[in-house]
């Protein structure tokens, strides 16, 4: 008999679902009896007897919903009745488990780690939010400790679980839906030098230390360019870089998946300069289409990163570094192409089918419930 699994998470999503998202709980449901508890994305109109989906309120979203979700598992926990609950975020665990005790349901709650986190509190949003980084500290520490399992993504993660005192129960990737930057080989490098940021624009990604690398390494490089796409609270760096180089520095706020991954055709090189990253699903998006990256040394970024096999590694908040890091890849089209092929090369090791991670959920619920 199927083990029952309620997934519960913020993911926005859309039904009907994408052609790879179907594959994905497709292939959970051959494994296990599966529901989720998640967010409503725009423009969903279809229905999913497996999805309990919440809609976005028009403010204070986010408060809300953390608000509410103790409730709505404990409604989920006390309908399904779950053999476990796999919760993505530590902060989220921990009014997962205060659901528990309200359902008063034996469920296993396994904490499903993708990065630091300190992170959503310290480096995203506004100074509000930041106000609350102790206590969300203390949170998510409790919910480690005192969840029945955690899984993790890579040796960045599994090394931050094991500093609060906590072995995983499993280190895995999370299944991407990547389809988009694999049904095509990858581009050939562009004519003229272009680095491509993708993200949002908050503290967390750095902004302002990639704004004062390209001032440093923009003379350098005269014929090359900064493409930046991605919206946040620090909109006001990319308006000021846009104003600051006409014609060398553009942003576009958002770009569909498959616009995406047509700008990193266009482009050299991917630039990630975080000051915190779990597993970057864009540096392996980069990789599908054969594009080398220039990371900061943080995170899950040295996890993926290889210093010249597949990009450069530079210290984080080092402007002047980063500077180098771009000269040297745009200044250099034989490089470029040596990093880019190391790149498709390497990508295979980061792309999980579906199937093999229904069967690694799976395999971490029977393992979390016979503990």
């Amino acid at each position: 008999m199927r083990r029952r699994l309620l997934m519960v998470g913020r993911t926005r999503y859309t039904l009907p679902l994408s052609p790879s998202l179907e594959r994905k709980f497709d292939a959970l449901e051959q494994e296990l009896d599966v529901r989720v508890l998640a967010s409503r994305g725009r423009g969903s109109n279809g229905s999913d007897p497996r999805f309990r989906l919440v809609d976005a309120l028009p403010a204070l979203d986010g408060p809300a919903f953390y608000a509410l979700l103790p409730f709505r598992v404990a409604r989920e926990l006390r309908a399904g009745r779950p053999d476990a609950v796999l919760v993505q975020g530590a902060q989220e665990t921990a009014l997962v488990l205060l659901g528990r005790t309200l359902a008063r349901v034996p469920a296993r709650v396994i904490a499903d780690l993708h990065g630091d986190p300190g992170a959503p509190t310290r480096l995203y949003g506004s100074r509000t939010r930041r106000v609350l980084a102790p206590l969300a500290d203390r949170l998510g520490r409790t919910a480690l400790r005192r969840a029945d399992g955690v899984r993790t993504l890579s040796p960045f993660t599994t090394e931050l679980v094991r500093g609060h005192g906590v072995e995983p129960a499993a280190e895995f990737p999370a299944f991407m839906d990547l389809d988009t930057f694999l049904e095509r080989p990858p581009a050939p490098q562009p004519a003229d030098p272009i680095a491509l940021f993708v993200g949002v624009l908050e503290r967390y990604k750095a902004v302002e230390v990639l704004a004062d690398a390209w001032r440093l390494a923009a003379p350098r490089v005269p014929a090359a360019r900064l493409r930046l796409v991605g919206r946040g609270t620090m909109r006001e760096v990319a308006e000021g870089l846009v104003a600051e180089f006409p014609g060398r520095v553009s942003w576009t706020e958002s770009l569909t998946t498959s616009q995406v991954a047509v700008a990193m055709d266009d482009a050299t090189l991917l630039v990630l300069p975080s000051r915190s990253e779990g597993l970057p699903r864009i540096v392996v998006e980069a990789f599908c289409r054969g594009r080398a990256v220039i990371g900061a040394r943080v995170g899950g970024i040295p996890d993926i990163v290889e210093e010249g096999v597949n990009g450069l590694l530079v210290a984080s908040e080092d402007a002047a570094a980063l500077a180098d890091a771009l000269v040297r890849i745009l200044s250099d089209a034989a490089l470029a192409e040596r990093l880019g092929a190391g790149a498709r090369g390497t990508a295979d090791a980061w792309l999980a089918s579906p199937e093999d991670y229904a069967r690694r959920v799976r395999e971490l619920v029977e393992a979390v419930c016979q503990a």
